[in-house]
């Protein structure tokens, strides 16, 4: 794979992964409409873990290059509209900031969210706005209707913030302002809807968030952290499987 000339920001595996892959679909290696080699074949060729891959075809996704037929694989769509760069503009090209990995992403809140859910277990207060977010999580039901959809990521995405801001730390509360835009990309959406929108793994969601509150509120730092903990754990294979 590719290596940024020094002094270029470094490009995350993800992308590396991606651009091999588009690399051999502009090549005609991998002709539209012919099936791509599973995720496990391709990390086995590329010498990377399955989850970098994943994250791969869901940016090649959101370009509309591939697309994943549950049970059945990723196709290749088009070639067509897709432009191969000269090597040298490639290093240099100004382009939007990808997407951070959610992978990468989910790491990090390991790291952080079990200590901010024992943090804001100190103050054991209850909370109006992640209270109002349970609720809207607890009612979405059809997960067919976009605007449901919406709200859902909405709510989720700002309930895990709102965790932080019942810390009253403003340091805290402003890295998690970066985590929850992160929420926001269109990579993690790409994963999060074709690994987590289904009615069970929704209802048990549900479940997590208010275990999580309800031992913050009782001021249960060890369960609150151990509820984040294994509610991240839940969300990273769901995405990601190994």
């Amino acid at each position: 794979m590719n290596v940024v000339t020094a002094g270029f920001q470094a490009k995350q595996i993800y992308e590396q992964v991606a651009e091999t892959i588009r690399d051999k679909i502009l090549d005609g290696a991998f002709l539209p409409g012919s099936r791509l080699p599973s995720e496990r074949d391709l990390a086995a060729q590329l010498g990377v873990s399955r989850p970098a891959v994943r994250e791969a075809i869901g940016s090649l996704q959101n370009e509309g290059l591939v697309a994943t037929r549950h049970g059945s694989g990723t196709y290749v769509t088009k070639s067509e509209g897709a432009v191969r760069a000269p090597l040298q503009e490639r290093a240099i090209e100004m382009r939007p900031e990808a997407d951070l990995s959610p992978v990468a992403t989910l790491e990090v809140r390991m790291i952080l969210e079990p200590a901010i859910a024992r943090l804001a277990a100190k103050r054991s207060k209850r909370d109006p706005l992640a209270e109002q977010y349970l609720a809207e999580m607890a009612n979405v039901h059809d997960l067919s209707d976009p605007v449901q959809q919406d709200l859902w990521k909405e709510s989720d995405r700002l309930f895990h913030r709102q965790l932080a801001a019942m810390t009253l730390d403003p340091l805290i509360i402003k890295i998690a302002d970066v985590i929850a835009d992160t929420m926001e990309q269109p990579l993690w959406n790409r994963l999060r809807d074709d690994g987590i929108f289904d009615p069970e793994r929704i209802s048990l969601y549900v479940a997590e968030h208010r275990m999580i509150y309800e031992a913050i509120v009782a001021g249960d730092g060890d369960a609150a952290a151990f509820y984040v903990e294994g509610h991240i754990k839940r969300v990273r294979r769901d995405i990601a499987p190994q």
